[in-house]
């Protein structure tokens, strides 16, 4: 469990209450440092063909590397958002990554298995376009495996547009522009 309930300060104003259509509330802030342990708990609870999905290997324990990048971020062109319930429980996490001239910046997300199903991940996505575009990036990506049918879905319900990957038979690359 993390403090979802404190009042962190973090620059930018992403740090935010938000309600699912479901009306499933909870908090949203960017991540820091004394989240990885917090982080690393949270993939055990990720089912293994979601962090398939994420990571796009087979993976039945995130590496503490990972964990550890995905804490300590830039803040500019790198943001790990994490979704917290108001019991405290780390519920869901957004990773936003953009190139060096943050033309154009990858998604990925993942929520707790207990969690799915309630529009997390909707929001997320919306809160993470809505960071981008604030951040003048173009264009949002997101890699999913061709198999992650509810991926697509719901980031084709948010305007992104679907293609196969170059190269890559078993993956679609799934975009939108932010700013043209």
């Amino acid at each position: 469990m993390i403090g979802g309930n404190q009042t962190i300060k973090v620059s930018g104003g992403w740090e935010k209450q938000l309600i699912t259509r479901s009306g499933y509330h909870f908090h949203v802030r960017p991540a820091m440092d004394m989240d990885a342990e917090a982080l690393d708990g949270f993939f055990a609870h990720v089912s293994p063909s979601d962090l398939r999905f994420r990571f796009l290997t087979g993976v039945a324990q995130v590496p503490q590397e990972t964990i550890t990048r995905m804490v300590q971020v830039d803040h500019r062109k790198t943001e790990n958002f994490l979704a917290i319930d108001p019991d405290g429980a780390l519920v869901g996490s957004a990773m936003v990554a953009a190139d060096d001239k943050l033309d154009t910046a990858e998604v990925a997300i993942s929520i707790h298995q207990d969690y799915k199903g309630r529009g997390i991940g909707w929001m997320l996505l919306d809160h993470v376009a809505a960071y981008a575009k604030a951040q003048g990036i173009r264009k949002l990506q997101s890699i999913e495996s061709r198999e992650n049918h509810a991926a697509i879905e719901l980031e084709r319900e948010m305007g992104f547009t679907a293609r196969p990957c170059p190269d890559e038979p078993g993956l679609v690359l799934v975009e939108t522009v932010l700013n043209p």
